[in-house]
């Protein structure tokens, strides 16, 4: 599904299922070099079990034109319009690595609008190593290498994820360069690493969070270890949030 957000056609996936405002909506948000194919399984699932999905691809990014945000509040704004276009009251965001702290900031700012909040392989502050830094910059291949190793998706050695014939790590090496390439003016990877390590108002908007949230840490994930999230657990700790690790 096509959206117009702040004058530029972005592409939502929709699970397969038409868009009906009426049901509770899910917004999923990827993180740096993806898109919304990252949650076709958890898009496809909530679908088809009475859910409206949203799976962005966020501005700048494979189908979605305009330009690519340079940082999480620019991203968090985007969010709000979206919501704003597609006419939803409220919905949940869930988000992944800068995703999550877009879904973060989001929440922060749009109050008893979202209804709930999930961080998947979240962290604050999610700073990012100078070398990977540049390397993204300069050397982006090498790069998208150096993340799907420390992320650990070699561990899901092929046949892994969907069983025979898939491969995780190469999946997410192809899927890197496919986003990579999607945006010949912008390189998408580096700005998007910038905007993460950049991000100061984690502690904050956990604050400002009125709904339930739900962390999703990776015990062996090093680009955000589960550690690294503690932070946003302690300040953010409610009755009503949940935490668990995979």
């Amino acid at each position: 599904m096509y959206l117009t957000v702040n004058s530029a056609q972005t592409y939502c996936y929709t699970g397969g299922k038409a868009f009906d405002v009426a049901k509770p909506t899910v917004v999923f948000i990827h993180g740096v070099l993806h898109d919304h194919s990252v949650w076709i399984l958890q898009s496809r699932y909530l679908a088809n079990h009475g859910y409206n999905v949203l799976a962005v691809d966020l501005p700048g990014h494979c189908r979605s034109a305009g330009e690519a945000p340079s940082s999480v509040e620019e991203a968090a704004d985007f969010i709000a319009a979206l919501l704003d276009a597609a006419g939803v009251p409220k919905a949940a965001l869930v988000g992944h690595s800068w995703g999550s702290l877009i879904a973060l900031e989001a929440a922060s700012r749009l109050k008893e609008r979202v209804t709930h909040l999930v961080l998947v392989g979240t962290a604050f502050p999610m700073k990012v190593s100078p070398v990977l830094i540049e390397t993204s910059l300069n050397e982006p291949l090498k790069a998208l290498n150096m993340i799907n190793v420390f992320s650990r998706s070699t561990l899901a050695a092929p046949p892994s994820a969907l069983g025979p014939g898939t491969w995780v790590f190469g999946a997410s090496m192809a899927l890197g360069k496919r986003v990579l390439a999607s945006n010949t003016a912008v390189n998408v990877f580096h700005r998007g690493f910038v905007a993460c390590d950049r991000y100061a108002n984690g502690e904050a908007a956990i604050g400002a969070i009125t709904c339930p949230v739900l962390f999703v840490l990776g015990t062996q994930d090093q680009m955000t270890a589960a550690k690294a999230a503690q932070p946003l657990i302690a300040k953010g700790r409610k009755p009503a949030a949940k935490r668990y690790r995979w």
